[in-house]
């Protein structure tokens, strides 16, 4: 979907409701670059304690105490007007940029930095910190929480980001034949040509896994999902109408 992945230093906003597996996702993200591409990584949350991320992440096979032990993740639990600077005037992440010079970085959530920044100020905070994350050489994925659990999106252009990220990923509940799915979709990737399709996803045993598309479906982004007939099936129905007419 990504042709290849995320772009390096890039500003990756994670935009779903509350359940859709933002965090899940984020974790693997950096799980993921450390295992696969040896590239240290943050998880910075302003809500959950460490001990909870321990244990979740444990259900996914992922030890994260391994991994700080082994200096190759750092988890921080702290509140939003500390990320930039402390009494001293340095960082909260500072310390552990320069200990394990990490690569990637996850925070959880830019909906409570909008909290303490206020809308005013929001996107004046959120490019401060994209372009101090940048300069640190940090590619970094930023959670978005949304408020609608179905139907249209408009929460991540209505705050004043969508322009300030470079790549936009949603994650999406659709209803179809009453039961609830989960879709992603990319919705914009400065510098590369993006899969455009909504495809299901599911939150497996390791992780987060992505499958085919909806191809079957369409008006899922709206809310009113509806079965699309296959071409040989529509047509074969147009015979039958067709020739029931001419009788």
């Amino acid at each position: 979907m990504l042709m290849g992945g995320f772009l390096e230093k890039d500003a990756v906003m994670l935009a779903g409701s509350a359940g859709a597996g933002k965090t899940t996702i984020a974790l693997q993200y950096l799980v993921s670059g450390i295992q696969e591409s040896n590239e240290p990584g943050i998880y910075v949350s302003f809500e959950q304690l460490p001990d909870q991320i321990y244990r979740d992440a444990k259900n996914f096979g992922w030890d994260l105490r391994k991994m700080e032990e082994e200096n190759k993740l750092r988890i921080i639990c702290t509140s939003p007007d500390l990320l930039f600077t402390t009494e001293s005037g340095e960082s909260i992440l500072d310390f552990p940029i320069k200990d394990i010079h990490p690569r990637r970085i996850a925070i959880d959530s830019l909906s409570h930095l909008s909290m303490f920044a206020g809308e005013k100020n929001m996107r004046l905070e959120t490019y401060r910190l994209i372009s101090w994350l940048k300069m640190n050489n940090l590619s970094s994925l930023l959670l978005w929480e949304t408020s609608n659990i179905s139907g249209q999106v408009s929460s991540i252009t209505d705050a004043g980001l969508s322009f300030l990220v470079d790549t936009i990923v949603l994650l999406k509940f659709v209803e179809i034949d009453s039961a609830i799915r989960k879709g992603l979709v990319v919705i914009k990737m400065r510098g590369s040509d993006h899969d455009k399709k909504l495809r299901e996803y599911e939150i497996t045993s390791k992780g987060v896994v992505v499958s085919a598309p909806f191809s079957n479906y369409e008006g899922l982004m709206s809310g009113n999902a509806r079965r699309v007939a296959k071409l040989d099936q529509a047509t074969q129905n147009f015979a039958e109408a067709f020739s029931r007419k001419k009788r």
